[in-house]
């Protein structure tokens, strides 16, 4: 049986009898958690029970959980962090090292919830005019340094048994508005995109799964990246990105038009699998209704990103937050 090809979400901590009843009967690819969904550690094991039982499988949960201001599990729960890029800025020369120990400590936290997926790393630049609700989630502000950063996340992720999924393709540095409210345009030359924005996408292309951006780049299609099946070939094509591209949240204010139309949009243009988070019980059904079952192209994709979940590396949790204190001189966590 194919996939459903979206990642819906729940309404609370557990799932009602209408919600086990509509993912059963629509096998969603996976899910991804907020804050609402979260309460104490019992629970959210038993929510991710809830979802993987309602579908029958072994289906992939997500997350947001960047720290610092972007993360859904707190303490006590999980360790309050700095931004990623004071984090990054701070450790310096061991910044690669540092944030690999810092994702390896959030993947053990979500493995032992029952979180199999990340939303990280976010390989955006971060530039002169980048919004401030993206600025201090970013790693650098060149594309080698995003780069480097951004495979240390990764792996950290894939060690410690959690797919992480990689945003915002193909680039959200130079937007100066910010996308869950407007539609940022972008009005740079493309090959300025293609030197540095594209540039950390491209060094990342064989990583499992990718999330779009919610942008329009004026000199290369007047559509948002989302529904442009210009920009989607670009992703694939120029980026060389062959994984399971999801899009970032389709009810995010950046796109207008109804739901079950943006969706459609979406997959027509060539993104693989919808992104719904924080509708109603009605939004989430007209979702999954427009997006159907997966292509058989992303059906591999998604298959061939599942493969890659493997069981965590062993972690010696003492040695990495000593290791990383040092990098850090002491100052590792928020607060």
């Amino acid at each position: 049986m194919r996939f459903g090809a979206a990642i819906t979400d729940a309404e609370g901590l557990r799932l009602s009898v209408e919600e086990k009843a509509l993912f059963r009967e629509m096998n969603p690819f996976g899910f991804i958690l907020f804050a609402r969904n979260i309460e104490s550690g019992d629970q959210v094991r038993a929510l991710c029970d809830d979802f993987r039982e309602a579908v029958g499988r072994d289906c992939p949960i997500t997350i947001d959980q960047e720290g610092g201001r972007v993360q859904r599990l707190r303490a006590p729960l999980a360790r309050e962090w700095l931004p990623p890029l004071d984090h990054a800025e701070q450790a310096g020369e061991g910044a690669e090292r540092a944030m690999y120990l810092r994702y390896r400590l959030i993947a053990h936290e979500l493995k032992q919830l029952g979180i199999d997926s990340n939303c990280a790393p976010m390989v955006d630049v971060a530039q002169q005019e980048t919004h401030p609700f993206l600025l201090n989630r970013c790693y650098g502000r060149d594309a080698d340094t995003v780069a480097r950063i951004g495979r240390a996340v990764a792996q950290a992720h894939l060690d410690g048994g959690v797919l992480p999924v990689l945003k915002h393709i193909p680039g959200h540095g130079r937007a100066m508005q910010d996308s869950h409210y407007d539609l940022p345009h972008v009005d740079a030359d493309p090959d300025d995109l293609d030197r540095v924005d594209f540039a950390p996408f491209r060094a990342l292309n064989d990583l499992p799964m990718g999330m779009t951006a919610h942008l329009v780049y004026d000199r290369i299609d007047p559509e948002p990246a989302t529904v442009s099946r210009r920009m989607m070939t670009l992703i694939r094509e120029s980026i060389g990105f062959d994984g399971l591209i999801m899009t970032d949240d389709i009810s995010m204010k950046a796109l207008s038009g109804s739901l079950g139309d943006l969706s459609r949009q979406a997959l027509a243009a060539g993104c693989d699998v919808i992104l719904h988070c924080n509708g109603s019980f009605a939004e989430r059904t007209e979702v999954m209704q427009a997006a159907g079952e997966m292509s058989e192209v992303a059906q591999e994709r998604a298959e061939r990103a599942l493969a890659m979940r493997h069981e965590p590396q062993e972690l010696d949790i003492d040695a990495a937050e000593a290791e990383l204190s040092r990098l850090m001189s002491g100052r590792v966590y928020d607060g």
